[in-house]
């Protein structure tokens, strides 16, 4: 026989202690993490993280209206209250892995880039000339360094 090299899948389950990010609603683009799935449709959300205006209230939530995160809190006990959901996000040091995850990244650049001012726009395009001056210069140079065939 041959060898088959088998991988297991990396899904993302739905359990208690994913981390998700909710995609809409009044919570939109806060973090909470799943204490108690209600059905297959919907999940109690609890998201007391450590910044103040990133709190999201326990409450019901649909999946459709979430993207499932990369990260868990492990041993979370089913339908914990708010104060063991917090000391384990505390614990687990959510809030710093999502400020390092590229997910994260790009859509606070994507922010930050939405509420740039006429000026600041005209500055990025300037800069953005000049890098692709710079490549094509690099580019020649290796080109004109390159043995004609």
């Amino acid at each position: 026989m041959a060898d088959i090299d088998v991988k297991i899948a990396q899904w993302k389950l739905v359990e208690v202690g994913r981390v998700l990010l909710i995609r809409s609603g009044p919570f939109t683009g806060k973090l909470a993490a799943i204490v108690e799935i209600i059905d297959h449709k919907r999940v109690l959300v609890d998201g007391p993280s450590t910044e103040e205006n990133k709190i999201v209230p326990r409450h019901a939530l649909p999946l459709a209206h979430a993207t499932l995160t990369p990260f868990v809190i492990p041993k979370l006990p089913r339908a914990a209250g708010t104060g063991p959901v917090k000391k384990l996000w505390e614990k687990n040091e959510i809030d710093g892995k999502w400020a390092k995850s590229t997910i994260s990244q790009k859509t606070e650049r994507a922010e930050r880039r939405k509420n740039l001012t006429d000026f600041e726009r005209f500055k990025v395009l300037r800069l953005r000339k000049q890098a692709r001056y710079e490549v094509q210069k690099a580019h020649a140079k290796v080109r004109a360094a390159a043995p004609k065939s």
